[in-house]
Protein backbone atom coordinates (compact mmCIF):
# COMPACT_ATOMS: atom_id res chain seq x y z
CA UNK A 1 0.00 0.00 0.00
CA UNK A 2 1.32 3.79 -0.81
CA UNK A 3 1.43 5.88 1.70
CA UNK A 4 1.59 10.19 0.65
CA UNK A 5 3.36 12.31 2.39
CA UNK A 6 5.59 15.53 1.50
CA UNK A 7 9.02 14.93 0.71
CA UNK A 8 11.13 17.64 -0.71
CA UNK A 9 8.52 20.02 -1.57
CA UNK A 10 6.25 16.95 -3.42
CA UNK A 11 3.18 15.49 -2.32
CA UNK A 12 2.58 12.23 -3.87
CA UNK A 13 4.73 12.58 -6.48
CA UNK A 14 3.24 16.03 -7.07
CA UNK A 15 5.11 19.51 -7.04
CA UNK A 16 3.42 21.59 -4.75
CA UNK A 17 4.89 24.73 -5.76
CA UNK A 18 3.37 24.20 -9.06
CA UNK A 19 0.15 23.63 -7.91
CA UNK A 20 -0.03 26.37 -5.63
CA UNK A 21 0.95 28.52 -9.20
CA UNK A 22 -1.79 26.99 -11.07
CA UNK A 23 -4.01 28.03 -8.36
CA UNK A 24 -2.94 31.36 -8.35
CA UNK A 25 -2.96 31.14 -11.95
CA UNK A 26 -6.60 30.25 -12.30
CA UNK A 27 -7.73 32.96 -9.57
CA UNK A 28 -6.18 35.40 -11.03
CA UNK A 29 -7.96 34.23 -14.81
CA UNK A 30 -11.31 34.17 -13.08
CA UNK A 31 -10.67 37.69 -12.02
CA UNK A 32 -10.28 38.98 -14.79
CA UNK A 33 -12.60 36.87 -16.93
CA UNK A 34 -15.11 38.93 -14.26
CA UNK A 35 -13.74 42.02 -14.64
CA UNK A 36 -14.16 41.77 -18.77
CA UNK A 37 -17.60 39.98 -18.13
CA UNK A 38 -18.49 43.27 -15.51
CA UNK A 39 -17.03 46.30 -18.54
CA UNK A 40 -20.18 47.17 -20.37
CA UNK A 41 -19.61 49.55 -23.75
CA UNK A 42 -21.59 52.41 -24.63
CA UNK A 43 -21.81 54.00 -28.40
CA UNK A 44 -22.71 58.14 -28.58
CA UNK A 45 -22.80 59.13 -31.80
CA UNK A 46 -23.18 63.27 -33.31
CA UNK A 47 -22.80 65.19 -36.59
CA UNK A 48 -20.74 67.64 -35.29
CA UNK A 49 -17.06 68.07 -36.76
CA UNK A 50 -14.22 66.66 -34.80
CA UNK A 51 -13.04 70.32 -33.72
CA UNK A 52 -16.85 71.16 -32.71
CA UNK A 53 -16.87 72.55 -28.86
CA UNK A 54 -19.75 70.01 -28.06
CA UNK A 55 -17.23 67.09 -29.93
CA UNK A 56 -14.70 68.00 -27.57
CA UNK A 57 -16.53 67.90 -24.87
CA UNK A 58 -17.79 64.77 -25.41
CA UNK A 59 -14.44 63.35 -25.79
CA UNK A 60 -13.57 64.74 -22.22
CA UNK A 61 -16.84 63.05 -20.78
CA UNK A 62 -15.68 59.92 -22.68
CA UNK A 63 -12.41 59.84 -20.40
CA UNK A 64 -13.95 60.91 -17.46
CA UNK A 65 -16.24 58.52 -16.99
CA UNK A 66 -13.78 55.87 -17.99
CA UNK A 67 -11.55 57.14 -15.00
CA UNK A 68 -14.53 57.33 -12.68
CA UNK A 69 -15.32 53.63 -13.46
CA UNK A 70 -12.11 52.23 -13.62
CA UNK A 71 -13.10 50.91 -17.09
CA UNK A 72 -15.31 49.37 -16.27
CA UNK A 73 -18.10 51.46 -18.76
CA UNK A 74 -16.62 51.92 -21.77
CA UNK A 75 -18.00 55.17 -23.76
CA UNK A 76 -17.14 54.44 -28.01
CA UNK A 77 -17.69 57.88 -29.51
CA UNK A 78 -18.96 58.23 -33.32
CA UNK A 79 -18.76 61.77 -33.65
CA UNK A 80 -18.98 63.48 -37.68
CA UNK A 81 -21.78 61.96 -38.89
CA UNK A 82 -19.74 58.46 -39.10
CA UNK A 83 -23.01 56.36 -37.69
CA UNK A 84 -25.11 58.58 -40.02
CA UNK A 85 -26.74 62.38 -39.68
CA UNK A 86 -28.61 63.58 -37.00
CA UNK A 87 -32.14 62.74 -37.26
CA UNK A 88 -30.99 59.10 -38.20
CA UNK A 89 -29.34 58.78 -34.64
CA UNK A 90 -32.32 59.92 -32.82
CA UNK A 91 -33.95 56.88 -34.46
CA UNK A 92 -31.02 54.81 -33.36
CA UNK A 93 -31.02 55.98 -29.76
CA UNK A 94 -34.81 55.49 -29.36
CA UNK A 95 -34.49 52.21 -30.35
CA UNK A 96 -31.73 51.26 -28.35
CA UNK A 97 -29.36 50.63 -31.47
CA UNK A 98 -26.91 52.81 -29.89
CA UNK A 99 -27.26 54.36 -26.29
CA UNK A 100 -26.62 58.28 -26.63
CA UNK A 101 -26.70 61.12 -29.31
CA UNK A 102 -26.43 64.51 -28.85
CA UNK A 103 -27.34 67.29 -31.99
CA UNK A 104 -29.82 69.97 -32.79
CA UNK A 105 -32.61 70.12 -30.49
CA UNK A 106 -34.76 70.73 -34.19
CA UNK A 107 -33.76 67.09 -35.03
CA UNK A 108 -35.28 65.19 -31.56
CA UNK A 109 -38.32 67.59 -31.77
CA UNK A 110 -39.77 65.54 -34.32
CA UNK A 111 -40.14 62.32 -31.71
CA UNK A 112 -40.80 65.31 -28.81
CA UNK A 113 -42.75 68.35 -30.56
CA UNK A 114 -42.97 69.89 -26.84
CA UNK A 115 -39.04 70.61 -27.38
CA UNK A 116 -40.55 73.09 -29.72
CA UNK A 117 -41.75 75.45 -26.77
CA UNK A 118 -37.88 75.78 -25.92
CA UNK A 119 -37.21 76.81 -29.45
CA UNK A 120 -39.59 79.77 -30.38
CA UNK A 121 -38.34 82.71 -33.08
CA UNK A 122 -36.95 85.50 -31.39
CA UNK A 123 -37.67 84.22 -28.18
CA UNK A 124 -33.91 84.36 -25.72
CA UNK A 125 -32.74 88.16 -25.58
CA UNK A 126 -29.35 86.31 -24.78
CA UNK A 127 -27.54 82.91 -24.00
CA UNK A 128 -27.37 83.75 -20.30
CA UNK A 129 -31.55 83.61 -20.23
CA UNK A 130 -31.25 80.76 -22.44
CA UNK A 131 -29.49 79.14 -19.87
CA UNK A 132 -31.21 79.80 -17.07
CA UNK A 133 -34.79 78.69 -18.62
CA UNK A 134 -33.52 75.58 -19.92
CA UNK A 135 -31.28 74.81 -17.14
CA UNK A 136 -35.01 75.15 -14.85
CA UNK A 137 -38.49 74.49 -14.63
CA UNK A 138 -38.96 74.41 -17.93
CA UNK A 139 -35.79 72.81 -18.81
CA UNK A 140 -37.46 69.96 -16.46
CA UNK A 141 -41.02 70.14 -18.05
CA UNK A 142 -39.19 69.43 -21.13
CA UNK A 143 -36.82 66.15 -20.19
CA UNK A 144 -40.21 64.69 -18.28
CA UNK A 145 -41.63 64.93 -22.17
CA UNK A 146 -38.85 63.70 -23.48
CA UNK A 147 -38.70 60.31 -20.61
CA UNK A 148 -42.83 59.61 -21.96
CA UNK A 149 -40.95 59.15 -25.55
CA UNK A 150 -38.09 56.55 -24.34
CA UNK A 151 -35.56 59.31 -24.05
CA UNK A 152 -33.21 60.34 -20.45
CA UNK A 153 -31.95 63.88 -21.13
CA UNK A 154 -28.65 64.56 -20.23
CA UNK A 155 -28.50 68.46 -20.76
CA UNK A 156 -28.42 71.33 -23.29
CA UNK A 157 -25.20 72.30 -24.31
CA UNK A 158 -25.19 75.44 -26.97
CA UNK A 159 -25.02 75.48 -30.12
CA UNK A 160 -25.87 79.33 -30.81
CA UNK A 161 -27.80 81.58 -32.06
CA UNK A 162 -28.55 81.02 -35.79
CA UNK A 163 -27.57 83.54 -38.39
CA UNK A 164 -28.30 83.45 -42.26
CA UNK A 165 -26.17 83.58 -44.99
CA UNK A 166 -26.67 83.52 -48.96
CA UNK A 167 -25.18 84.03 -52.15
CA UNK A 168 -27.67 86.56 -53.71
CA UNK A 169 -27.49 89.69 -51.81
CA UNK A 170 -26.65 91.52 -48.48
CA UNK A 171 -29.41 90.72 -45.78
CA UNK A 172 -30.15 94.35 -44.33
CA UNK A 173 -34.14 94.57 -43.96
CA UNK A 174 -36.86 91.96 -44.11
CA UNK A 175 -37.21 92.90 -47.73
CA UNK A 176 -34.02 90.87 -47.86
CA UNK A 177 -35.14 87.87 -47.66
CA UNK A 178 -38.33 87.69 -49.69
CA UNK A 179 -38.01 85.05 -51.86
CA UNK A 180 -34.67 83.83 -50.87
CA UNK A 181 -34.51 79.67 -51.10
CA UNK A 182 -33.04 79.42 -47.77
CA UNK A 183 -32.15 75.80 -46.27
CA UNK A 184 -33.80 74.66 -42.94
CA UNK A 185 -33.79 71.69 -40.33
CA UNK A 186 -36.20 69.48 -40.97
CA UNK A 187 -38.46 71.45 -38.29
CA UNK A 188 -41.51 73.26 -38.89
CA UNK A 189 -41.19 75.55 -36.22
CA UNK A 190 -38.29 76.71 -38.57
CA UNK A 191 -39.63 76.49 -41.68
CA UNK A 192 -43.07 78.53 -40.65
CA UNK A 193 -40.64 81.18 -39.39
CA UNK A 194 -39.27 81.65 -42.95
CA UNK A 195 -42.17 81.12 -44.78
CA UNK A 196 -43.40 84.19 -42.16
CA UNK A 197 -40.46 86.19 -43.14
CA UNK A 198 -41.04 86.15 -46.90
CA UNK A 199 -38.40 83.71 -48.16
CA UNK A 200 -38.89 80.29 -49.20
CA UNK A 201 -37.27 77.58 -47.01
CA UNK A 202 -36.11 74.12 -47.77
CA UNK A 203 -35.85 71.33 -45.20
CA UNK A 204 -32.37 69.02 -46.19
CA UNK A 205 -29.71 67.22 -44.48
CA UNK A 206 -26.63 69.07 -43.88
CA UNK A 207 -24.53 66.46 -45.57
CA UNK A 208 -26.35 67.76 -49.05
CA UNK A 209 -26.49 71.41 -47.98
CA UNK A 210 -22.70 72.49 -49.29
CA UNK A 211 -23.12 70.97 -53.18
CA UNK A 212 -26.74 72.33 -53.05
CA UNK A 213 -25.02 75.53 -52.32
CA UNK A 214 -21.77 75.31 -54.95
CA UNK A 215 -24.40 74.30 -57.85
CA UNK A 216 -26.86 76.98 -56.80
CA UNK A 217 -30.10 74.69 -55.72
CA UNK A 218 -30.81 76.90 -52.98
CA UNK A 219 -29.46 80.33 -52.26
CA UNK A 220 -28.27 80.27 -48.47
CA UNK A 221 -28.83 78.25 -44.72
CA UNK A 222 -28.64 79.29 -41.29
CA UNK A 223 -26.45 78.27 -38.72
CA UNK A 224 -24.21 79.44 -35.72
CA UNK A 225 -21.09 81.36 -36.95
CA UNK A 226 -19.01 78.37 -35.82
CA UNK A 227 -20.68 75.86 -37.50
CA UNK A 228 -20.47 78.02 -40.74
CA UNK A 229 -16.99 78.34 -40.35
CA UNK A 230 -16.36 74.09 -39.60
CA UNK A 231 -18.27 73.27 -42.81
CA UNK A 232 -16.66 75.90 -45.01
CA UNK A 233 -19.96 77.29 -45.87
CA UNK A 234 -17.65 80.75 -46.64
CA UNK A 235 -16.16 78.93 -49.76
CA UNK A 236 -19.86 78.50 -51.41
CA UNK A 237 -21.87 82.05 -49.41
CA UNK A 238 -20.89 85.34 -49.79
CA UNK A 239 -23.06 86.69 -47.29
CA UNK A 240 -23.84 86.65 -43.62
CA UNK A 241 -26.12 88.62 -41.52
CA UNK A 242 -27.04 88.49 -37.65
CA UNK A 243 -30.62 87.40 -37.83
CA UNK A 244 -30.37 85.47 -34.94
CA UNK A 245 -34.06 84.01 -35.51
CA UNK A 246 -33.33 81.07 -33.24
CA UNK A 247 -31.29 80.23 -30.09
CA UNK A 248 -30.16 76.69 -30.48
CA UNK A 249 -28.86 74.21 -28.41
CA UNK A 250 -27.56 70.55 -28.71
CA UNK A 251 -29.42 67.88 -27.27
CA UNK A 252 -27.88 65.15 -25.16
CA UNK A 253 -29.97 61.71 -24.45
CA UNK A 254 -29.92 58.33 -23.85
CA UNK A 255 -31.94 55.54 -24.74
CA UNK A 256 -34.22 55.39 -21.25
CA UNK A 257 -34.35 51.71 -21.76
CA UNK A 258 -30.24 51.08 -21.73
CA UNK A 259 -29.91 53.99 -19.22
CA UNK A 260 -32.26 52.54 -16.41
CA UNK A 261 -30.66 49.59 -16.87
CA UNK A 262 -27.39 50.01 -15.99
CA UNK A 263 -25.49 50.06 -12.59
CA UNK A 264 -26.36 53.11 -10.26
CA UNK A 265 -23.13 53.92 -10.22
CA UNK A 266 -23.09 53.77 -14.13
CA UNK A 267 -25.58 56.05 -14.02
CA UNK A 268 -24.09 58.49 -11.60
CA UNK A 269 -20.86 58.75 -13.53
CA UNK A 270 -22.93 59.80 -16.97
CA UNK A 271 -25.32 62.39 -15.43
CA UNK A 272 -21.96 63.71 -13.10
CA UNK A 273 -19.51 63.71 -16.24
CA UNK A 274 -22.13 65.42 -18.42
CA UNK A 275 -22.96 67.93 -16.23
CA UNK A 276 -19.26 68.96 -16.66
CA UNK A 277 -19.23 68.18 -20.05
CA UNK A 278 -22.29 70.92 -20.83
CA UNK A 279 -20.46 73.37 -18.46
CA UNK A 280 -17.17 73.36 -20.02
CA UNK A 281 -19.02 73.69 -23.72
CA UNK A 282 -21.00 76.16 -23.04
CA UNK A 283 -18.06 78.29 -21.56
CA UNK A 284 -16.37 78.16 -25.08
CA UNK A 285 -19.14 78.94 -26.86
CA UNK A 286 -19.58 82.41 -26.95
CA UNK A 287 -15.79 82.87 -27.92
CA UNK A 288 -16.01 80.54 -30.61
CA UNK A 289 -18.92 82.22 -32.07
CA UNK A 290 -17.03 85.67 -32.05
CA UNK A 291 -13.83 84.24 -33.34
CA UNK A 292 -15.88 81.98 -35.99
CA UNK A 293 -17.52 85.84 -37.16
CA UNK A 294 -14.10 87.37 -37.69
CA UNK A 295 -12.59 84.52 -39.23
CA UNK A 296 -15.85 84.40 -41.76
CA UNK A 297 -15.08 88.35 -42.79
CA UNK A 298 -10.98 87.21 -42.83
CA UNK A 299 -12.18 84.80 -45.30
CA UNK A 300 -14.23 87.24 -47.32
CA UNK A 301 -17.78 86.97 -46.25
CA UNK A 302 -19.52 90.46 -46.27
CA UNK A 303 -21.19 91.19 -42.98
CA UNK A 304 -24.59 92.80 -42.41
CA UNK A 305 -25.91 93.86 -39.39
CA UNK A 306 -29.56 94.19 -39.03
CA UNK A 307 -30.62 97.11 -36.97
CA UNK A 308 -32.89 96.25 -33.82
CA UNK A 309 -35.55 97.63 -35.18
CA UNK A 310 -35.43 95.31 -38.28
CA UNK A 311 -35.36 92.40 -35.59
CA UNK A 312 -38.07 93.55 -33.95
CA UNK A 313 -40.29 93.53 -36.73
CA UNK A 314 -39.08 90.07 -37.68
CA UNK A 315 -40.15 89.52 -33.98
CA UNK A 316 -44.02 90.73 -35.01
CA UNK A 317 -43.92 89.32 -38.17
CA UNK A 318 -44.04 85.27 -36.65
CA UNK A 319 -46.14 85.58 -34.33
CA UNK A 320 -48.77 83.25 -35.72
CA UNK A 321 -45.84 80.92 -35.55
CA UNK A 322 -46.23 80.80 -31.69
CA UNK A 323 -49.78 80.83 -31.88
CA UNK A 324 -49.55 77.74 -34.21
CA UNK A 325 -46.91 75.98 -31.89
CA UNK A 326 -49.51 77.12 -28.82
CA UNK A 327 -52.55 75.10 -30.89
CA UNK A 328 -49.70 71.70 -31.49
CA UNK A 329 -47.82 71.14 -28.67
CA UNK A 330 -50.13 72.95 -25.66
CA UNK A 331 -50.82 76.76 -25.32
CA UNK A 332 -50.33 76.40 -21.31
CA UNK A 333 -46.51 74.90 -21.95
CA UNK A 334 -45.74 77.78 -24.95
CA UNK A 335 -47.26 80.40 -22.20
CA UNK A 336 -45.04 79.09 -19.08
CA UNK A 337 -41.84 79.47 -21.34
CA UNK A 338 -42.43 82.70 -22.85
CA UNK A 339 -43.28 83.95 -19.10
CA UNK A 340 -40.20 82.33 -17.42
CA UNK A 341 -38.17 84.05 -20.73
CA UNK A 342 -39.41 87.54 -19.09
CA UNK A 343 -38.87 86.78 -15.79
CA UNK A 344 -35.39 85.45 -16.40
CA UNK A 345 -34.66 88.16 -18.74
CA UNK A 346 -35.72 90.43 -16.29
CA UNK A 347 -38.73 91.97 -18.16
Amino acid sequence: MLKRGVVNGKMGGIDMTFVRRLGAAMVAGALLAGTAHAQERLRIAGNFTLDHSSTLAIEQFKKDVEAQTQGRLIIETFPNMQLGGAQENVTQTRSGAIAMTWGGMAFLARTVPELEAGSLPFLFPNRETAYRVMDGEIGRLIDARMADKGFVSLGFMELGPRQVTNSVRPIRTIEDLRGLKIRLQPNETHLATFRALGANPLAMDIREVYSALQQRVIDGHENPYNLILASRFNEVQRFVSNTGHFFDFIAIVANKRVFDNLRPEFQAAIRTNMAKAVAAQRSVAKENDEKALAELQRLGMQYDQLPPAEIAKMREMTAGVIDEIRRRVGADLVDRVIAEVRRQAGS
